[in-house]
């Protein structure tokens, strides 16, 4: 098959190089960009785009590799679109007027308005003093996505090719914007949060010879249940190797009677963070700072009374502990585990227990990145 990157966000190794499996290689030189004047890596060089906004750059490449891949209609490809959007910066001059204007005047009443929270670090100087600001940018960068992603599935609908080509929409982490007082993800606070807001995404999938349109799915499964079902589906899970911790969810896509994860184990790329969720429970364990956590997730969605402590409950956080270091006893490699690095913010730049471990802090008086090679 054919394999094409064009991707906004960040990805494991350097930006010039095509990862490993890649034949096309369309990406941006950092892990973020001004809208309006972005950093293109292609063919192995770095091109200021003065003017050209970021996401329709994008797109413009995605339809001009559906165009090269359609032309042989016996060989499969697999095409990977990753937007920098939704991403700050969040200034009317970072996005299309006519999103900026559709948004003007709206109130926003469907995101939460209060107070900033008092450990918020990331995003502190565009905390609810710019409220509309934020969120009128916010929004405008997502439509503008949408619009965009459009014209993917219209160069799709054109070529034939929306009846057999499996489609994915997700996200790489979610966001915070006034949702618990924070404007920002998991790093969005120092000791650094596992929100529900800052942890799950949107992940929608289309096949219409498999997948029937509309069906929703509440069972949890997790981004390591992503390889083995795309390999399932495909037809390769034997060539799947042992030992990983993802599963196969295509029963649930099907519509079979299956069951999900009963529990989902993630890890905060910023730190020293870990949290493990049920259905009804979740539970976070702040290895070297803030406080532990613990929700009823059934009678506290919004995960806003934390009963860590509580004789009660003692129980349960000892059952979700168990699971947790459990979880990372299987599957963690003790030589590259970050859970010891001092990260403390914008995450871990090299190889864990490495002379050139980067670090960043943060201090009262501002950020400080240390250490490195």
């Amino acid at each position: 098959g054919y394999h094409c990157a064009l991707s906004g966000k960040w990805h494991l190794g350097d930006s010039i190089t095509p990862q490993h499996g890649f034949r096309e290689w369309y990406t941006i030189g950092k892990g973020g960009c001004h809208y309006y004047r972005p950093d293109i890596v292609e063919n192995g060089k770095i091109t200021v785009k003065e003017g050209e906004y970021v996401t329709e750059l994008i797109t413009d490449k995605a339809l001009l590799m559906l165009d090269q891949l359609s032309a042989d209609a016996e060989t499969p490809f697999y095409l990977s679109v990753h937007y920098t959007a939704p991403h700050s910066p969040w200034g009317a001059e970072h996005h299309p007027k006519k999103w900026i204007d559709y948004y003007d005047s709206c109130d926003f009443a469907s995101i939460p308005d209060v107070p900033d929270h008092p450990n918020m670090a990331v995003g502190k100087q565009n905390g609810r003093a710019k409220r509309h600001e934020n969120l009128r940018g916010y929004f405008a960068a997502v439509s503008a996505m949408d619009e965009q992603i459009g014209r993917i599935l219209a160069k799709l609908e054109e070529k034939g090719l929306s009846e057999n080509t499996v489609l994915i929409f997700a996200a790489d982490n979610g966001m915070n914007m006034g949702h618990h007082g924070i404007w920002g993800k998991g790093n969005g606070t120092f000791p650094l949060n596992m929100y529900d807001t800052s942890v799950k995404v949107p992940f929608l999938i289309a096949y219409p010879p498999l997948i029937q349109a509309g069906s929703v799915c509440e069972e949890m499964v997790s981004a390591y249940d992503f390889f083995p079902t795309l390999l399932d589906l495909l037809g390769l899970s034997s060539e799947l190797p042992a030992g990983l911790p993802g599963k196969s969810f295509l029963p649930l896509l099907k519509g079979e009677e299956a069951d999900g994860r009963e529990s989902v184990v993630i890890f905060d790329e910023y730190g020293p963070v870990r949290m493990i969720r049920q259905k009804e429970w979740k539970y976070v364990h702040h290895y070297a700072y803030g406080q532990h956590e613990l929700y009823h997730l059934a009678a506290d969605p919004g995960e806003e009374h934390n009963l860590y402590g509580q004789p009660e409950y003692e129980e349960k956080v000892l059952e979700l502990h168990r699971q947790l270091d459990q979880w990372y006893e299987t599957y963690a490699d003790p030589k590259k585990d970050g859970l010891k690095e001092e990260v403390t913010g914008l995450g871990q730049l090299c190889l864990a227990g490495s002379a050139g471990t980067r670090v960043h802090r943060y201090y009262p008086w501002g950020d400080q990145t240390e250490g490195g090679a």
